[in-house]
């Protein structure tokens, strides 16, 4: 349980000239940060506003009786005693979502500020409860471990600013919300960077009919990350090239390298799996470039937890994105308009059955990239095969509320080389470069081979797969012809 928290001097005191300065009456947003149960404090690094919605409507605003609205208008620091706050709970977590796949390893979305008058804050305490609750149920699969969120008020009438934690039960009441101590300190200057460059490669059975339960693409890929996340926790890491071995603070400066080693382990699911039922191969592999981010006084164990952590949420942000933009690019009114159509080209890639599956798939997942934020900080985005660094810096500026004169697109940093999900019918399909040939595409980084070229590939692979025996067996009994001959002559 939090029991105090250090919000970073620059960044608030910014925040709160921009609102002391401005004429809105509310405003809402995400609280940016870290929560350590370690030392019991809370960090905010940055607070974010939540942009209007896409009727240009804010996401939270003031409200007031009938009575009210007959009397003269008020200026903000005049509320009347019936004003209460309006937010938009759904557009709130929205944002939310989609800010935490930008946080890298040791910084999360931890709660949600509000800035109002005191009289509509305590008069919108179910409907502040109702918000926490929605940012904390849209961000969970990328944060199963969040159990405690903050809720900051900056009051403007009085002028000051509290603080009070809140912990994420099933149902989240006013009585789960406490006080706690909040003071401004220098929180970003005392931040230690950990890196990792992390290789993954998950070779999936797709069972045939009967084999296993039909499963979607997206059941597929979330169970596996969820088992992976086990397999991740137990792996041990060298800091620096040294073996953690202790659960001190890290004393050096600079930054500092992690390398996860892991322990010899049985394939469960290999052993499972049979050549009668397994009909096909789900080839996911990649590289990801892991950062986190430790306070000064917790122990490097953290840090390995952050980078660890990471690591999962990234390969999870990369599946939503993927995810949303095939449910957003596929068209109902096409389906139905071909009847020798791929009919599998008009399912979303999250609700692809794999098993009623009998085409190769090549999938290009997104790339991360660094983008320079605070203090020498970074947050990341994620760029698609198709998209510029253009678009980066539009999401940075829409998401993150950040300038768009601060964004330099020559220090973004592309860290990562490809990501790719191959979906195929064996393990020759795997390694044959001829796979990732196709004559369909869909939303630009999924592409799969028509029945034809399938046919096609499938003998000349196996042609192929028959002569190479056949020819070693010659080359190899003309070598020993050769050799024992010249043998035979020196003799």
């Amino acid at each position: 349980m939090v029991k105090a928290v250090v919000g970073e001097d620059t960044r608030l005191t910014s925040v709160e000239d921009r609102l002391s300065h401005s004429a809105i009456p509310a405003e809402v947003g995400l609280v940016i940060g870290k929560l350590s149960s370690v030392l019991d404090r809370g960090f905010v690094f940055d607070l974010i506003p939540t942009p209007s919605n896409d009727d240009g409507e804010p996401a939270c605003a003031v409200l007031e009786t009938k009575d009210d609205k007959r009397k003269p208008s008020k200026s903000k620091s005049q509320s009347s005693e019936s004003s209460s706050l309006s937010i938009d709970s759904d557009w709130v977590a929205e944002h939310a979502r989609q800010v935490s796949r930008m946080l890298l390893g040791g910084m999360k979305v931890v709660g949600i500020y509000v800035w109002a008058s005191d009289i509509a804050f305590k008069n919108s305490t179910m409907i502040l409860c109702q918000a926490m609750k929605a940012v904390s149920d849209a961000i969970r699969h990328l944060d199963p471990s969040l159990n405690e969120a903050l809720l900051i008020h900056i009051c403007y009438s009085p002028r000051r600013w509290n603080c009070r934690t809140c912990l994420l039960s099933s149902s989240i009441t006013s009585s789960n919300l406490r006080p706690c101590d909040f003071k401004l300190g220098k929180v970003l200057s005392s931040l230690q960077r950990f890196r990792c460059s992390y290789n993954f490669s998950f070779r999936l059975p797709i069972y045939g009919e009967g084999g296993s339960s039909a499963q979607t693409f997206t059941d597929t890929i979330r169970k596996e990350l969820a088992i992976h996340a086990k397999e991740l926790n137990s792996a041990n890491a060298m800091i620096d090239g040294d073996l953690v071995h202790n659960d001190e603070p890290c004393n050096t400066d600079g930054e500092h390298e992690i390398e996860l080693l892991f322990p010899f382990m049985k394939d469960t699911r290999a052993e499972a799996s049979t050549a009668k039922n397994v009909t096909g191969i789900l080839l996911f592999t990649g590289s990801v470039f892991s950062y986190a981010y430790l306070n000064v006084k917790e122990p490097v164990s953290q840090a390995i937890a952050d980078i660890k952590a990471d690591i999962i949420r990234s390969l999870q942000s990369r599946l939503d994105i993927i995810c949303d933009e095939s449910e957003q690019d596929l068209n109902p009114t096409d389906v139905g308009d071909n009847e020798n159509a791929d009919g599998m080209s008009k399912i979303p890639i999250s609700k692809l059955i794999l098993n009623s599956s009998i085409k190769a798939c090549h999938l290009r997942l997104p790339r991360r990239v660094l983008v320079p934020w605070l203090s020498g900080m970074f947050i990341c985005d994620y760029l698609q095969p198709f998209e510029s660094l253009e678009v980066v810096k539009e999401r940075c500026i829409e998401l993150m509320s950040m300038e768009h004169s601060s964004i330099d697109e020559s220090k973004i940093s592309e860290v990562e080389t490809e990501t790719s999900l191959l979906i195929a019918e064996s393990m020759w399909d795997v390694i044959s470069p001829a796979t990732s040939a196709s004559s369909f595409c869909l939303g630009g980084n999924v592409e799969r081979t028509t029945d034809g070229e399938d046919e096609t590939k499938r003998t000349s692979n196996a042609s192929t797969a028959s002569n190479v025996p056949i020819l070693v067996g010659i080359f190899v009994l003309l070598l020993s012809i050769v050799l024992g001959f010249m043998l035979y002559q020196s003799d």
